[in-house]
C-alpha cells in the first residue's frame, strides 16, 4: 500500500489494507479487532505494545514486528507534517 495519503487520515478499511499488506500472517488475529474497535489511521499511529496484546497479538516477537512497522508509519507521518510546514513557510 502506498502512502500517498496521510496515515492519520486513513479509514478503518485503509488500516485493514495496510495490515494485510504488511502483516498477512497476523491478519486473522487483527481483522476482527480493527473492525470491532474502529481503528482508524489516527488510532493506529497511537498503538503501543499493550494495545496489541489487547487486540490479540500476544507473542512479543509479533508485537515487536508490528511496532517497528508502526514506528516507520509515525516517522513517515512526521516527515509529511514537516514538509507541509516548510512549504507553508516558503509560500509566505
Amino acid at each position: 500500500m502506498g502512502l500517498s495519503k496521510r496515515v492519520s487520515s486513513w479509514s478503518v478499511e485503509e488500516v485493514l489494507e495496510w495490515v494485510q499488506d504488511q502483516y498477512p500472517t497476523h491478519m486473522g488475529t487483527l481483522h476482527k479487532a480493527i473492525i470491532k474497535h474502529a481503528i482508524s489511521g489516527r488510532a493506529l499511529l497511537r498503538l503501543k505494545d499493550h494495545h496489541l496484546e489487547l487486540l490479540g497479538v500476544e507473542a512479543e516477537e509479533q508485537q515487536q514486528e508490528i511496532l517497528q512497522g508502526l514506528l516507520l508509519l509515525r516517522v513517515h507521518e512526521e516527515i509529511n507534517e514537516l514538509n507541509e510546514i516548510c512549504s507553508e513557510c516558503f509560500s509566505l
